[in-house]
């Protein structure tokens, strides 16, 4: 590795880094440091959260294209049997997501249907605070789920930094944590650590002094730059799956990336089609716009998936993918649909049962408008943390939820 690559990993990966920390943070800093150098190869299971901003149309994305009710509530938007990617005599998938269509048919991708919550919120911000809290009483929550289960994560392992959030939007609540620090990541070289609540800059001054104090103690960062070195080289050298150009992709793969550096982390969380209302909120258009982003997903996924699989970390890997709510059942005058109910999830990995779970729910019988859910989307979220994670997760969730069965033993 050269001198100047390691001084850059040294100082927090780069001059160039901003820091948004207070006083805390240097303790912090010693600690993941010092447990990175002597850290052994990990087998360590990861979980990976990827949110679909503006809330995805499920209808659209598994088609129940032999439904009657379907094709009338639906007459400009809808897919016929001979467009999409069949999984069985009654659903399809959309017929821009062959990439899914293939993980599925390698096992390595199941579905969880009707999945949601009761009384639906249909504002994207409070429905996104339900999802991200896992609290229906979501109001004067200060901690997201995943914050809670890297807090619980962090009191049990040595890992110097276990959850990270990658993406260029705010970090979401999500990851807020009581305890702590969950850096913002764009790519493997470019950090931005964030400390609860909030992310803003801190002055120049503090900045330097924080680099003069990580440049004096030096962190013991060689055993962390050399394997972040590793990664880069593997990325130059061709050696690894093909990711689409799009923004989706790049974060999956410093997913990838990091989760082939082994530094620890278990939680990661990234997006696809952005924060806050987000580019899946298709109110007009929605047939080439949904696609689009339907493509980006499973093309990115796919790649994510492969480039795991040819270092043979995919079984260590379970991927998941949630939105704030489904849409109408009904197609409006504008070509889309409006804020729904429930929708379905994939969960993706090598350990993942594939298939389907649960049935695909009724297109009569509706709760504001969409598919009424059957499955709490927290049974998903207790699968992940105790079955996966093996982190107890009524304290996380806040009361027990029976977990789902789409795991492999």
């Amino acid at each position: 590795m050269s001198g100047n690559r390691r001084e850059f990993l040294k100082t927090t990966i780069g001059a160039s880094t901003l820091l948004a920390l207070n006083h805390s943070v240097p303790t912090f800093l010693s600690r993941a440091a010092a447990q990175a150098a002597n850290r052994p190869v990990s087998d360590n299971k990861i979980l990976v959260m990827v949110q679909l901003g503006g809330g995805n149309d499920g209808l659209n994305t598994v088609i129940p294209y032999e439904d009657d009710e379907y094709g009338r509530n639906r007459p400009t938007i809808r897919f016929k049997a001979n467009e999409v990617h069949k999984i069985d005599a009654q659903l399809g998938f959309h017929p821009q997501t062959k990439g899914l269509w293939r993980l599925y048919q390698e096992g390595h991708l199941g579905i969880v249907q009707g999945v949601g919550y009761p009384n639906p919120n249909g504002d994207h911000a409070a429905s996104m605070q339900i999802w991200q809290s896992a609290s229906i009483e979501y109001q004067g929550c200060q901690t997201g789920w995943l914050g809670r289960a890297i807090d619980r994560a962090s009191d049990a392992d040595t890992a110097d930094i276990p959850g990270v959030f990658v993406g260029t939007i705010a970090r979401p609540f999500l990851l807020n944590a009581e305890e702590t620090v969950v850096p913002s990541v764009r790519t493997i070289e470019d950090y931005t650590l964030q400390k609860q609540p909030a992310a803003t800059a801190v002055p120049r001054s503090t900045n330097d002094r924080l680099i003069d104090f990580l440049q004096k103690t030096s962190l013991q960062a060689d055993a962390t730059a050399d394997r972040l070195d590793a990664v880069l080289k593997k990325q130059k050298s061709g050696n690894r799956a093909e990711y689409p150009d799009v923004p989706g992709a790049k974060r999956l793969q410093t997913v990838a990336d990091l989760i082939r550096a082994d530094l620890g982390i278990r939680m990661f969380s990234t997006d696809v089609g952005g924060g806050e209302t987000g580019a899946f909120d298709n109110h007009a258009n929605q047939r080439g716009n949904h696609g689009a982003l339907l493509h980006q997903l499973s093309e990115s996924l796919a790649a994510f998936v492969d480039d795991l699989a040819r270092d043979n970390l995919l079984d260590r890997v379970l991927l998941m993918t949630f939105s704030e709510f489904g849409r109408t059942v009904r197609e409006n005058g504008r070509r889309g649909t409006d804020h729904g109910s429930a929708a379905p999830m994939f969960v993706v990995g090598g350990k993942v049962k594939g298939g389907l779970t649960g049935d695909h729910p009724s297109l009569t019988e509706l709760e504001s408008g969409g598919p009424k859910h059957h499955t709490d989307f927290r049974r998903v979220y207790a699968t992940a943390l105790q079955t996966w994670l093996g982190i107890d997760s009524g304290p996380v969730l806040g009361e027990e939820f029976k977990p789902l069965d789409f795991l492999k033993a």
